[in-house]
């Protein structure tokens, strides 16, 4: 059914009434664009079964801008949940999702959304199991936000940071920055004039072939707001170990390095999508290499460091000029609203 059945260019405080208007929304658009992916439609509550234990992650989603090079906010909250589940082994089968929309917002934009939205969704085969929608009053919210849910399936068991010994591999499975980037330099209008995008992504289809194999992993992390300097970190002090990274080693493109040089930011503090950080056996890091180099988001993953038992709780970086410094937890909001 085409969504110009719709008789109102913008989203109406009726849209979320209830009423005949709210049927008209989720049915011409809403249903329009996610069909073949819905779980019980038209119920209260979506019906679903996993057999083994089950990952759980929400999490809500308020990016400023709604769309930027490589992705948007729709694309943005299925990768987003879907990769936190990811990161505990596990597979994600369901999803929720809230949608919360201002008043006046353009249904153009809504529609352009959930067509990403349902598209990611078909592309990782994870099933809506239950949605909302409510509109609020103009001036209450900016624009839409966006809460998922995702449930998943554990596939590869007992994944922690709080469990990371010493003497392992740290690995990164691609390029770092490159979400914070684009999103710093569309919001300010900075115009690049290169083919840097977001590198929002799901991140299972990459690890699938590592939790398959014989590899002994201990953690996950996505890098996302913080960076991998927050994931670090967080790990060194939950596993109570410290963690020594080379500069020389990071994986960052020339675009990413140029806007970190004009603003004055560190790339290892912005926030990534499509990327996440490895804790893995040392004797199994090169054979994890050569896996995730076979995959389109893995073909850049590089063995940056290790863990080790000098200096606890810090994280060390061996600087390009050959001297040591504490890579610090990023400090005050670098950037607000980034996903």
């Amino acid at each position: 059914m085409k969504t110009n059945s719709l008789k109102d260019s913008h989203i109406q405080l009726s849209h979320g009434s209830g009423g005949i208007q709210s049927q008209i929304l989720i049915t011409e658009l809403f249903y329009n664009y996610l069909k073949g992916s819905i779980v019980g439609i038209g119920e209260d509550a979506g019906i679903g079964e996993i057999k083994n234990k089950m990952a759980v992650s929400t999490d809500g989603y308020t990016i400023s801008p709604l769309f930027f090079s490589g992705g948007d906010i729709g694309k943005l909250a299925v990768c987003g949940s879907c990769n936190d589940v990811a990161m505990m082994g596990a597979k994600a089968k369901y999803l929720t999702a809230s949608f919360m929309i201002e008043e006046g917002f353009l249904i153009k934009d809504l529609e352009q959304i959930l067509k990403s939205f349902g598209n990611t969704l078909k592309e990782c085969g994870v099933k809506l199991i239950s949605g909302d929608t409510k509109v609020l009053p103009k001036g209450t919210l900016d624009k839409i936000f966006i809460t998922t849910t995702a449930f998943g399936e554990v596939l590869y068991p007992n994944l922690s940071a709080f469990k990371i010994p010493e003497d392992t591999a740290i690995l990164l499975s691609g390029d770092i920055g490159d979400h914070g980037a684009i999103i710093y330099s569309t919001r300010e209008g900075i115009n690049l004039q290169s083919n840097l995008q977001s590198d929002c992504a799901l991140l299972y289809p990459m690890l699938e072939p590592l939790f398959k194999s014989n590899i002994k992993i201990y953690a996950l992390r996505d890098a996302t707001r913080g960076g991998i300097a927050s994931v670090l970190n967080e790990w060194a002090n939950t596993s109570n170990i410290g963690i020594t990274i080379e500069e020389s080693k990071l994986p960052i493109k020339d675009e990413v390095k140029g806007i970190c040089e004009l603003l004055g930011f560190e790339a290892y503090n912005l926030a990534n999508e499509g990327m996440c950080v490895l804790s893995v056996a040392k004797e199994d890091a090169q054979k994890a290499l050569e896996i995730l180099h076979k995959t389109q988001k893995g073909k850049n993953a590089q063995m940056i460091g290790y863990t080790h038992n000098h200096h606890p709780k810090s994280v060390i970086l061996q600087t390009d000029y050959g001297s040591k410094r504490f890579l610090e937890y990023p400090s005050g909001e670098l950037l607000p609203r980034i996903c």
